[in-house]
């Protein structure tokens, strides 16, 4: 059964448009409640409870309020986090034994979008099964339960998290002496990151730190880091971090201020771990991971496999495996032995441990793997069915392969969302990658408007 409202990383869209409203928002806090409060476990004093976080957009008071509205109809409390990253939430819903978390953020997008996702009581997103639940439980009538929920604001949610960022790191951990500049995009992380990271001995500069409702992700933060690029170069820093809205994302700033991707973050995390801590047993990337992450993993033996693209597609393959560190090259980022969702802060420490273990700066370490060039295409279409099963097509990409033999790869990926085949070709001579690209989005083109 298709779902109706979920996608693969919770309900977003634009405020006041589709299912984006309050009168939505409180039927969806109400069938949340019903099927989520029927669930064994996370109690508090005997009942039910749910916690509710958000990031600094605006529209998330509005929101924020009606999710409460519908979950206290329904009999069950709510703790109100206020602002809070959206992997707090997932260790907070943890630690309080709470029946569910759910978070208010439309993550890296603009003020204007906002959107829903909900964490089970063990801190990771909710089996497609439940989420389908709670669209059947929308179509029900909302009757005042006899026993009310009841709503209590959890104060020191920041100072927890705090302390549990702190604990991803082995006791006697210090970033005393390293410069950094942090970017917290004005959004989930402005009154966390920097404590975190001055707690841990770091002199810190933090920009992005002043949210107005408005100007979350706005010029900042890891899907914009110009402003931290310069700070960087002008602050004279070690390194920049930047973050994004709701605080599952990371990328580096080297002290050149050149950019550091996820690929090249997880791949530092990963050496780290097989040289300082027993091994890696594996790590998983996605189908844009660059090719040269993963002939750096396997030129260090440790394994590779790549998934759709999509954090939850990650953590499927991760536990499929057995395996601990994945993520994707936007800086999306799960160390499972820390945590259990993305988590841009824990990650972001991850990296300076290696940093600090190897003893070398970031410029250099993230040297140690070469990042091969890679071309994109859009490839707008009349129709799209058949074509990348088309004689031709399979045919062209064929040829290419051949001609990349091992040291390159080739994608199509049809677009999710517009009439568009993604053609995608990388390898060790950035040329023949833009040649190989043309060619086959030639092919693509032409059996796809004719």
């Amino acid at each position: 059964m298709a779902r109706q409202y979920f996608g693969t990383d919770g309900i977003r869209g634009r405020v006041g448009e589709g299912v984006i409203t309050p009168d939505f928002m409180l039927r969806l806090g109400y069938a949340a409640g019903k099927v989520l409060g029927e669930m064994a476990g996370g109690k508090r004093s005997g009942r039910r409870s749910i916690l509710i976080g958000k990031d600094t957009r605006v529209s998330g008071y509005m929101f924020e309020a009606a999710l409460e509205a519908g979950l206290i109809n329904a009999g069950v409390d709510v703790g109100l986090l206020g602002p809070m990253p959206t992997p707090a939430i997932a260790y907070l819903t943890r630690t309080f034994h709470a029946q569910a978390g759910i978070v208010i953020s439309a993550s890296h997008n603009p003020y204007q979008d906002n959107g829903i996702k909900f964490f089970s009581a063990g801190g990771s997103k909710l089996p497609d099964q439940v989420e389908l639940e709670i669209e059947a439980a929308l179509a029900l009538p909302m009757t005042t339960s006899s026993n009310l929920g009841k709503a209590w604001r959890i104060d020191d949610a920041a100072a927890r998290y705090i302390e549990f960022c702190k604990a991803s790191t082995p006791w006697g951990f210090s970033l005393e002496g390293l410069k950094i500049v942090l970017d917290c995009a004005n959004g989930a992380t402005y009154h966390i990151a920097p404590k975190v990271f001055r707690e841990l001995g770091a002199e810190v500069t933090a920009i992005g730190v002043s949210p107005d409702g408005l100007n979350i992700n706005l010029e900042c933060g890891s899907t914009k880091p110009q402003q931290l690029q310069k700070a960087v170069l002008e602050q004279q820093a070690d390194l920049g971090i930047a973050f994004d809205g709701d605080g599952d994302r990371v990328l580096f700033v080297d002290r050149h201020g050149e950019l550091v991707d996820g690929d090249q973050l997880l791949f530092m995390i990963a050496m780290h771990r097989q040289q300082f801590l027993g091994g890696c047993n594996g790590v998983v990337g996605t189908l844009m991971s660059n090719f040269g992450f993963e002939l750096a993993l396997r030129e260090r033996k440790i394994p590779f496999e790549r998934a759709n693209v999509g954090d939850r597609y990650v953590l499927e393959k991760m536990h499929a495996n057995g395996w601990t560190l994945g993520g994707e090259s936007s800086g999306h980022i799960i160390c499972a032995d820390a945590t259990t969702t993305g988590d841009g802060i824990v990650s972001a420490l991850q990296v300076l441990r290696a940093v600090c273990d190897f003893g070398e700066p970031l410029h250099q370490l993230k040297a140690r793997m070469k990042m091969l060039p890679q071309h994109m295409i859009n490839v707008r279409l009349a129709h799209r069915e058949g074509v990348l099963d088309h004689a031709e097509v399979k045919a062209a990409v064929s040829e290419a392969e051949a001609q990349l033999a091992d040291s390159g790869r080739v994608l199509l990926r049809p677009s999710g969302t517009e009439p568009l085949i993604r053609v995608m070709v990388e390898g060790r001579d950035g040329v023949q990658v833009e040649q190989l690209a043309k060619q086959i989005s030639m092919v693509v083109e032409r059996v796809g408007n004719s």
